[in-house]
């Protein structure tokens, strides 16, 4: 059980777990999961790490058929400016490895944002906390949890 199951377990969330055989070649792993799994890039969402320009890691969550607009997370966030982690700091900060890292149980506590695109969803699938292990919950369950911030994130 990882630690994003866990937390769901014992907050008492419904959602579902889905599994899948990853394939090392793919990609990109959001996308595999959603083409794998037969669901819209739409609803499948990565959760990707950002160094702002004063050096604080800020997390944000968008939908696999877009890309993270970093300014938009910046602003969000208070900063001017951002860069994508590079992918050693993101799993130092998370506890987990680039491909499966999940917004929940991570072991820092950081500032996330949920692009708005969530709200018109019913539910949103993110990362189980490894590769080829998908949650499926509402997206409220996932801002409370998590104290995550809604904001327009997504740049198609």
């Amino acid at each position: 059980m990882t630690p994003a199951v866990k937390i769901l377990k014992e907050a008492r969330v419904d959602f579902s777990l889905t599994t899948y055989e990853h394939d090392p070649r793919a990609p990109a792993y959001g996308e595999e999961a959603a083409r794998v799994l037969g669901l819209s890039p739409n609803e499948v969402f990565k959760t990707l790490l950002a160094t702002l320009d004063d050096g604080r890691l800020v997390v944000g969550i968008v939908p696999v058929s877009a890309q993270l607009d970093l300014k938009a997370l910046a602003k969000a966030a208070g900063g001017r400016k951002a860069r994508l982690a590079d992918a050693a700091e993101a799993e130092r900060a998370t506890g987990y490895v680039v491909g499966g890292i999940s917004p929940l149980g991570q072991k820092q506590c950081l500032l996330t944002f949920l692009d708005a695109s969530a709200e018109d969803l019913t539910a949103i699938h993110i990362s189980g906390g490894r590769r080829g292990l998908e949650i499926s919950l509402a997206h409220d369950d996932l801002v409370r949890l998590i104290h995550a911030r809604m904001a327009p994130l997504a740049r198609y």
